[in-house]
């Protein structure tokens, strides 16, 4: 086929499509038209129809080679929505963006019930600091609705050089109206990992994406965390994955064979042989055992759900936030001879304990949904000041401190991130209990 492809140009649309159904009428004569395998003659007739139609009436003039690549784009998006064509440049900025630079905006989009969707900004970035969150729906780029945009389409619209200006026009839950955004394109260069030590003893790192160099960032960042910790081993580890669109595959199955010994990490069910996979853990636990307490929202998407959903299932980590994305399917890409590529889902992800990922998410263990500075109020008051003889000045200082960090008054003295973040506080209490019951159990 791909040789007629190629033959097409000549031949004239409706020619080679006359002369390719004549040949596979030669071919199919003897066989009933709808069996496996077989293009049934009368869709084939169709197409050649509505091709030669579009060809020779359409209002403006197309070019045959660009009917065809409409053709296969059409094709490929009605399948799902993470398959799609890529062009020679759409390759290109694929490949530049699980490199780790590239430019545009730095946030990771997907079609979710047929709507351009932001599965989450990347930290640093001019989407993040914009203030675009996980769930917007993007209704329109620079004016233009994106109810006919293809995914590439809409990708290839945000990129563009740096400096310069985009509109996007954004639907929000729990907003009246849709909200108006502009943005100013900028080189994305993404470190994937951030740590921090919370306390004595308590490591935290941010991994924002899965890109080809991230488990040899958090093994650097583990490292400094130990030397912050006066080269002591860490007692115990926050792992945050919040708004982490996925990435590199790899990434994720070395992460996790970095804290299990042993055991399956994760394995994937597709039709063809090469879809079949499975990967299991062999390089022991850098942390030796010590307690992990991984953080999840929605915006926790592929290879955030496969960390996430092999910790939990091997009992590894306990796993807090809220439910993640749910997109647990595997997209293979192959690269095709005009200089661009076909990423097609080829499998389904599925967490050791045979969970399917897709379309369910990964629940997590514990549910901690991020509260504003008003709620984290009402709940101190409640939990607090109702009680006899409560204590009313250090909950006071702390709701002031809360407050201060999100106003961003007095930044010179801000209070650490566990006071600014409500998840993050509750995943470090959680874990210093994860800490005090292993002591015990050990002792």
């Amino acid at each position: 086929m791909t040789t007629w492809i190629r033959k097409a140009s000549n031949l004239g649309i409706a020619a080679f499509f006359g002369f390719a159904i004549a040949i596979a009428i030669n071919a199919m004569a003897e066989r009933p038209a709808e069996t496996n395998g077989d293009i049934p003659l009368e869709q084939l007739r169709t197409y050649s129809d509505v091709l030669d139609r579009v060809r020779s009436d359409y209002v403006d003039d197309i070019s045959e080679g660009e009917l065809i690549e409409n053709s296969i784009r059409g094709m490929i998006s009605e399948l799902d929505p993470h398959s799609g064509y890529l062009d020679d440049e759409e390759f290109k900025s694929l490949r530049e963006s699980t490199s780790g630079e590239f430019g545009g905006l730095g946030i990771q989009v997907g079609m979710k019930d047929s709507v351009l969707t932001v599965i989450a900004p990347i930290d640093d970035t001019p989407a993040k600091r914009a203030g675009l969150e996980a769930g917007d729906k993007i209704i329109r780029i620079d004016g233009e609705l994106t109810q006919d945009m293809d995914l590439e389409e809409a990708v290839k619209r945000m990129r563009g050089k740096p400096d310069t200006d985009i509109e996007l026009t954004i639907a929000r839950e729990g907003e009246e109206k849709p909200l108006e955004f502009t943005i100013t394109r900028a080189i994305i260069k993404t470190e994937s990992v951030k740590h921090e030590l919370l306390e004595p003893g308590m490591g935290y790192i941010r991994v924002s994406q899965f890109q080809s160099r991230t488990v040899e960032q958090m093994q650097k960042a583990i490292d400094a965390l130990v030397e912050e910790n006066s080269e002591e081993s860490l007692k115990g580890l926050v792992l945050d994955l919040r708004n982490n669109p996925g990435g590199v595959l790899d990434g994720s199955v070395e992460m996790v064979d970095t804290f299990l010994k042993e055991g399956q990490i994760v394995y994937t069910k597709g039709r063809v042989a090469d879809a079949k996979m499975s990967f299991e853990a062999s390089n022991g636990d850098r942390l030796d055992g010590a307690p992990i307490v991984v953080l999840v929202n929605g915006g926790s998407a592929s290879a955030s759900e496969i960390v996430a959903g092999a910790l939990q299932d091997s009992g590894r980590a306990l796993v807090i936030g809220e439910k993640t994305f749910g997109k647990g399917s595997v997209q293979s890409i192959m690269p095709l001879s005009n200089g661009g590529a076909l990423r097609l889902t080829t499998a389904r992800y599925y967490t050791p304990s045979g969970r399917s990922i897709q379309a369910e998410g990964i629940k997590p263990d514990v549910t901690v949904h991020q509260l504003k500075v008003s709620d984290i109020e009402e709940v101190f008051s409640i939990s607090e000041a109702s009680l006899a003889g409560h204590l009313t000045s250090g909950d006071s200082d702390m709701m002031d401190a809360i407050k201060q960090a999100e106003t961003g008054e007095d930044d010179e003295e801000r209070e650490p991130l566990v006071v600014r973040d409500y998840q993050l506080y509750e995943a470090l209490n959680m874990l210093k209990g994860m800490v005090i019951v292993s002591k015990n159990i050990h002792r």
